[in-house]
């Protein structure tokens, strides 16, 4: 299980004699590795506003479109080395997000680029998981009709019921009416037809699934890939404006990525406290700051990327 700690500090002499300190007893210890994370000088103006809604909405769309693939697809290592060597070598993407724009807008551009994907993602997920339906009932009724002596034709379908005739011995027509009412099947009178045009009708309908399954696995690929990406821009967009409103301008910190093992996070933090406390001293576990997110407070700017949504489950 992996912690990923994106943190700031300032580049006055203190604080970069801590972190070379951090590097040297990281590295003899092996409690955790350590990498410079990249941001760009971004467009600073007088008043900042830093978006909030970052720990939730692009997660959730992310995990959500994860999970569709492990639990429809069974896809359990997907890309998982791929994204954290992304953010462990993370560079920004000035074309996508171009540096000269306010920070407002590339929160807005972020926001939009994950809503079009939500969007998507509920509308691509309905319609396999309706056609899945379609597959799903029509092989409920021939387990059905499979328990009993009976030729099949099926007359109409539309994807939630379907009409099929049934011929059987009239000693069974009792049972039969018995059991498809327990099954929620109405019985009414009607002809017969071949068994044959019913099992090429099943194959069709299992020939079209998997012409959709390589569609949609396609698809979730790609965004997932792409919210993600956009999600760990926001973090660098998120430490750039908590730096500035902290240690203040000209724009000057040095952001670095820590990557460890969850059993060693404690004595990680305890190396991050001792070694940044300087920065502020009355620095408190627990925060009621307004604008926080309700996130726990150190010494130093600190933010937790949650590397559950690329745990094997």
């Amino acid at each position: 299980m992996t912690d990923l700690w994106l943190i700031s500090v300032p580049l006055d002499k203190t604080s970069s004699n801590s972190v070379e300190k951090l590097k040297r007893t990281l590295s003899k210890t092996n409690l955790a590795s350590c990498c410079k994370f990249s941001i760009p000088d971004l467009k600073v103006r007088l008043f900042i506003i830093c978006p909030s809604d970052e720990p939730n909405r692009l997660y959730r769309v992310a995990q959500v479109a994860l999970y569709s693939l492990r639990q429809n697809f069974h896809l359990t290592h997907f890309t998982q080395l791929d994204l954290m060597s992304y953010v462990t070598k993370f560079q920004w993407d000035k074309a996508k997000y171009p540096t000269a724009l306010p920070l407002s807008s590339l929160a807005d551009i972020i926001n939009k680029e994950v809503s079009q994907v939500e969007t998507e993602l509920k509308s691509r997920a309905a319609a396999y998981n309706s056609f899945d339906l379609l597959l799903r009932v029509a092989l409920l009724c021939c387990n059905f009709l499979s328990l009993f002596r009976v030729t099949i034709r099926k007359l109409y379908e539309d994807g939630e019921a379907g009409v099929f005739s049934v011929t059987l011995f009239k000693r069974a027509v009792c049972e039969f009416k018995a059991k498809a009412q327990e099954s929620k099947f109405t019985v009414r009178e009607y002809g017969f037809d071949l068994e044959e045009k019913k099992q090429q009708e099943m194959k069709q309908l299992s020939v079209h699934k998997k012409e959709q399954y390589g569609i949609f696995v396609c698809w979730l690929k790609v965004h997932f890939s792409e919210v993600f990406i956009a999600w760990i821009h926001l973090k660098g967009l998120r430490v750039f404006v908590e730096s500035v409103l902290r240690y203040g301008l000209p724009v000057n910190y040095q952001a670095l990525l820590l990557q460890t093992d969850r059993k060693r996070s404690k004595k990680v933090r305890e190396e991050l406290d001792s070694l940044f406390m300087h920065l502020d001293p009355t620095a408190t576990v627990s925060c009621d700051i307004p604008g926080l997110c309700q996130q726990e407070y150190f010494s130093y700017i600190c933010f937790h990327i949650n590397t559950n949504v690329l745990e094997i489950s």
